[in-house]
């Protein structure tokens, strides 16, 4: 799987985060919405991931809408949605998840999905997950509605309790995310034993729902205020250099080989072109270590400062 998914990145390991079409983190036109999917792929980008959840199915239609505006085989592209997480809530039983596959074929246009993850799953019973879901996607896989299985949360923990009690190669792919960015980086810890399980490793929110932007998390993000004081200091010193740390904190991401995709969510023409921009820029390069080692220096007292699972946008 982590081939699979390297083979077909012309551009290093940038995904095309979709849940912003699902206006989560701002309104987003549908004319904005395409524009940016078919901007992304004209540059390289081709894996788009997207879930039921984000904007209550939104997501979904809006990328639909620029996949087919694409015109391209479908063969060209990849794309990951998920189940289990609902604006409804979660149901991660059998019945609900076979069910959403096709919920989601439809919004999305298309004849099967590349990818198909369990969605934030700390949320439901792990068990239940093992023993109930799972075999439910291994069905899908067989009718060819979907190819890979995968995972997603944000506690670190569930990806190794779960990979222990299914048989190798029944999970494909993981989803973390919020947990390898400057400042998180306890993914790496887990690299190791996820290369031993053979799955695909899929980072996202490389700017951490938004800490490391200039404008600073959304409202209802539930990083502590310390956490939240310590970024935006990072990306005031940033600024008063010249420097972007957005675009530093995507390169931070992208530099890492063990990942094979890192998501950055995106819904606008320029999004797609400055992350373009700062994946080519870290090709021809390389990281600016100067600026990180200082960005690094401000967020040590932070460093690793996750938040409870609670109101995300993974």
């Amino acid at each position: 799987m982590n081939a699979q998914l390297s083979e077909m990145r012309p551009l290093g390991s940038v995904g095309f985060g979709a849940s912003p079409l699902g206006s989560v983190f701002g309104s987003v036109s549908e004319s904005d919405a395409v524009a940016s999917v078919l901007e992304a792929f004209r540059l390289g980008i081709n894996f788009f991931d997207t879930s039921p959840y984000y904007g209550a199915t939104l997501s979904e239609k809006m990328l639909g809408k620029g996949l087919k505006a694409l015109g391209v085989p479908r063969s060209e592209y990849i794309v990951s949605t998920k189940c289990g997480r609902y604006r409804e809530g979660f149901d991660f039983s059998a019945e609900r998840v076979t069910k959403s596959i096709d919920e989601s074929l439809e919004r999305l246009q298309l004849d099967y999905v590349d990818i198909f993850q369990c969605h934030d799953i700390e949320f439901g019973s792990l068990d239940q997950v093992v023993n109930e879901t799972i075999p439910a996607l291994q069905k899908l896989k067989e009718a060819g509605k979907i190819r890979f299985i995968g995972i997603t949360g944000l506690p670190l923990e569930i990806f190794t309790y779960l990979l222990d009690r299914v048989p190798p190669g029944t999970v494909d792919v993981i989803l973390s995310y919020c947990h390898y960015s400057i400042n998180d980086s306890t993914l790496e810890d887990l690299l190791p034993y996820l290369k031993t399980k053979g799955v695909g490793i899929i980072s996202a929110s490389p700017l951490a729902m938004g800490l490391l932007t200039e404008f600073g998390p959304p409202e209802w993000h539930p990083a502590s205020p310390e956490l939240k004081s310590a970024c935006q200091a990072a990306a005031v010193y940033c600024k008063e250099k010249g420097k972007n740390i957005s675009k530093l904190a995507m390169q931070y991401s992208l530099s890492n080989k063990d990942i094979s995709t890192v998501l950055v969510g995106m819904n606008s023409v320029k999004q797609v072109e400055e992350n373009v921009a700062a994946a080519t820029e870290l090709v021809l390069f390389g990281k600016d270590h100067e600026t990180l080692a200082e960005v690094e220096a401000i967020l040590k007292p932070v460093k690793n400062q996750t938040w409870p699972s609670g109101i995300q946008q993974s």
